[in-house]
């Protein structure tokens, strides 16, 4: 019968007995195992790569985590004599510290861009009583799709063309409102670092190029999305939510573009980091979410709970969500939940699963008092 495999667990406690003991024998002692099964361990987590993960209670040496992290939880071994002879400290990245250590990196990036100069506005006649909202959901830049697979091709050279030209048809064929509001519902980006995976489940992304280029492109592609909606609108909002695929990328696009456009006064950035966003124009209130996080049928509640005062003075409420890139849309007794689909084609996983879904942008007008007046749809050329 075959040998079964050594788990991880095991490798490690041998890796970090030898950090402990300094010594392969002095570890096997310590665990009470023969010399050639502990050898057998430490051999075989050496091969892996594994770091000690454990502190020697010997030398009386600090269990404390490490800066950045948080402690998870400890595993001691007790000898014969009820004596701790070895302690593995288990540790989880502090979420919430990192952040704030991107978010100062961030910051101390963009300092140094200079403002975007103002663009003209083409036109004084504007409605006040109207609001423009353009939404961007799921448009996954720096996917790679092959037509052979999914039907139409993606990547970064496509992804900014489309996505450009689509909006402008869509911003120029929308009322002269006074006010417009950019709704970049997440998963902007197809990846959230240099590694082409999704942060949470790791799974293995079909990506187009570096990192750095498909940086390069979301920035130009907002950029040219504001400078569309200046030149129709006096006021200009902008939404960059959080997507399951770009958490992080979502903090520093909404901490660049507000360094970018610092010195425009028409342009306001939301810089919020709540994945839950409301704007309220009027007695109408919209809502903005990914759709990662809560189900559409729950949303009415979720948003009731965080924004009661907004909520409770709003006749028209609609939420917005993307996430699942088809068109849906679910009215509540207290507010209508519309997801919007995505400009992007189908990768190979969507396209193998039967994920089907019509590539479009919408451009949807609300009144201060009487909600939505009007609905406008473009595809993709």
């Amino acid at each position: 019968m075959a040998t079964p495999p050594l788990s991880q667990d095991l490798m490690q406690q041998a890796i970090d007995a030898v950090a402990a003991y300094g010594t392969i024998a002095a570890g096997a002692r310590a665990l009470d195992l023969p010399p050639g099964t502990f050898t057998n361990r430490y051999n075989a987590g050496r091969r892996l790569k594994l770091q000690p993960r454990v502190q020697s209670l010997l030398g009386g040496a600090s269990n404390a985590p490490p800066e950045g992290y948080k402690l998870k939880g400890t595993s001691t071994l007790i000898d014969g004599d009820g004596n701790a002879r070895l302690q593995w400290v288990k540790t989880d990245a502090a979420l919430e510290k990192l952040r704030a250590v991107q978010q100062a990196a961030f910051e101390a990036m963009c300092a140094e861009l200079k403002p975007i100069p103002p663009v003209k506005l083409r036109t004084e006649r504007h409605d006040v009583g109207l609001l423009n909202l353009f939404t961007l959901t799921d448009c996954h830049i720096g996917m790679l799709a092959w037509d052979k697979e999914s039907g139409e091709d993606w990547d970064l050279i496509i992804a900014e063309r489309d996505l450009v030209e689509t909006l402008a048809r869509l911003i120029a064929s929308a009322p002269d409102a006074e006010v417009g509001l950019l709704n970049q519902l997440g998963d902007f980006l197809h990846f959230d670092s240099l590694v082409p995976m999704t942060p949470t489940s790791k799974h293995i992304l079909d990506a187009d190029s570096r990192y750095q280029k498909v940086v390069a492109v979301a920035v130009r592609v907002l950029r040219r999305a504001i400078d569309l909606m200046l030149a129709k609108h006096k006021k200009v909002h902008v939404k960059i939510m959080e997507g399951n695929h770009d958490p992080t990328g979502s903090v520093w696009l909404r901490v660049m573009f507000t360094h970018l456009y610092a010195a425009n006064e028409r342009v306001i950035i939301d810089e919020s980091p709540n994945p839950y966003t409301i704007y309220k124009h009027g007695s109408t209130l919209l809502g903005f979410h990914h759709g990662h996080l809560t189900k559409m049928v729950k949303l009415p509640s979720v948003f009731a709970q965080q924004f009661r005062k907004e909520w409770g003075e709003s006749t028209h409420t609609y939420i917005h969500v993307g996430h699942l890139h088809h068109t849906h849309e679910l009215e509540t007794p207290g507010a209508n939940v519309i997801q919007h689909p995505t400009l992007a084609t189908k990768d190979a996983y969507s396209a193998r699963y039967g994920f089907l879904s019509r590539r479009q942008l919408t451009a949807m007008t609300y009144d201060r008092v009487e909600g939505e007046v009007s609905r406008n749809i473009v595809v993709p050329r």
